[in-house]
């Protein structure tokens, strides 16, 4: 995942000064100094890290600083509140536009990811946004763009306007925009084309494009792992094409994450949304303060919650509840709670959003999810009745159950074994009290 070698050094950094209960201008020097260097690695643009050294520094030699209490807890707040100005300090979303439809035309160099990103916001924006998108086949020149495109549209459910290749983009996008009036479609992504490297024929292209059906957003997709080359690209197409904000893909990648921290303070235009994978669910919206959360190592609960809440139904999570209070759950249940916790992504993401929680160590640690995948086999491969109630899996069951989902029966007792554990403890939360808060409040009616 980007910034994990930045963040340990980061942390690594001010770890020295947290402790301290009296901190120097000299401690502060050294510190600065390392987080330099970290910034410089991790591929930041040299200006924007000269000018955020700057300001760290000079908030945290003021006398507030180094007098307080906790001077080491206050520097390393100003370096989270600096990190966040510098991606932007608030999260900036999507422009509708005052006339249906909104029309965003997404640009980009060969090899982004800017024609899986286009499915990526158009499923986004149906879903929490409640949206009706059409994607548009603009990229007459790269083989098989077109049906790239109707691929990804087809995964999601979402119409694909295209004339094929042999009519001109402008003409494409105009028709585009009079189908998406006539058939109802109040968001219409325009997937244009790219190049290997910037030249004029494809500035010339996007300029007559942008010309012809005036767009409420030009975003710009660019790939993170190209590192300061992004923020050189981001550049270049803004000086012809003035871009309203940016997408960061494959974020999620071995990269160092300098483009993400550059971008907005070089071209003065936000990241707006983030890659995070290859599903095309994979796409959150870029929060400033949540991403130097994340760097910093405090983690980032919000955006988990909001994966949780985009993953779990009300109503489902309503009867759950309900299951446990009666002491009602059973492996049918937990099988569809797993399955709906794998939704939300990868584990390894997932628990590096949880605040105090070391990245590295997770690394480390080597989370193997195949033995969710293991789980789920051996739960598929017991009978309903065995599922609602496995107190009846015998000697012989299990021995069934371990052999249709190619698993050990040792693999199979460890989850009877386990599952068990888990409903004595749902048991002593039944109701909402212990054992032991129960006994008190029947004493205190008695009385």
């Amino acid at each position: 995942m980007a910034f994990e070698n930045l963040s340990e050094k980061l942390s690594s950094a001010l770890k020295k000064l947290k402790g301290k209960g009296v901190v120097s201008e000299k401690d502060i020097k050294e510190s600065m100094r390392e987080i330099k260097l970290a910034l410089l690695e991790a591929d930041v643009n040299y200006k924007v890290v000269k000018e955020f050294i700057a300001n760290v520094s000079e908030r945290a030699v003021g006398a507030d600083v180094l007098e307080s209490l906790t001077p080491g807890q206050q520097i390393i707040k100003i370096v989270n509140d600096e990190l966040t100005k510098l991606m932007g300090s608030e999260s900036s979303r999507i422009e509708f536009g005052k006339k249906m439809p909104t029309v965003v035309l997404m640009a980009g160099l060969q090899g982004a990811g800017k024609t899986t990103f286009c499915a990526k916001l158009a499923g986004f924006m149906r879903k929490k946004h409640n949206k009706r998108p059409l994607l548009v086949a603009c990229d007459i020149y790269r083989p098989a763009a077109v049906k790239q495109l109707e691929i990804v549209g087809k995964q999601l459910d979402i119409p694909v306007f295209q004339m094929g290749t042999q009519v001109s983009a402008v003409e494409i996008a105009t028709s585009a925009i009079e189908h998406a009036k006539q058939h109802g479609n109040d968001f219409v992504i325009i997937d244009t084309a790219g190049r290997l490297h910037i030249d004029d024929d494809l500035m010339q292209e996007l300029e007559d494009i942008k010309a012809a059906v005036t767009p409420d957003e030009i975003l710009l997709v660019i790939d993170a792992m190209t590192g300061q080359d992004a923020v050189n690209i981001a550049e270049s197409f803004n000086a012809r094409l003035e871009i309203s904000g940016v997408i960061m893909t494959k974020l999620d990648g071995d990269t160092r994450g300098g483009a993400a921290l550059s971008v907005k303070a070089v071209t003065g235009k936000p990241i707006k949304f983030v890659g995070v994978g290859e599903k095309l669910s994979d796409i959150e919206e870029f929060h400033p303060d949540r991403m130097a959360s994340r760097i910093l190592g405090s983690g980032d609960v919000l955006s988990l919650i909001e994966k949780a809440q985009a993953t779990f139904d009300e109503q489902d999570a309503a009867k759950l509840e309900e299951k446990i209070r009666r002491n009602t759950f059973n492996l049918d249940d937990f099988l569809a709670q797993m399955q709906q916790m794998k939704k939300m992504g990868p584990l390894s993401q997932l628990v590096k959003m949880i605040p105090g929680i070391n990245a590295k160590a997770i690394d480390d640690a080597n989370i193997d999810e195949r033995k969710l995948d293991r789980v789920e086999a051996i739960i598929k491969s017991m009978t309903m009745k065995e599922r609602e109630n496995p107190s009846i899996i015998d000697a012989s069951r299990k021995k069934r159950i371990a052999a249709g989902s190619g698993n050990q029966v040792s693999d199979v007792n460890l989850l009877l074994k386990q599952f068990e554990q888990m409903q004595k403890m749902m048991k002593q939360f039944t109701g909402g009290m212990m054992p032991g808060m129960r006994r008190m409040k029947k004493k205190k009616k008695k009385k």
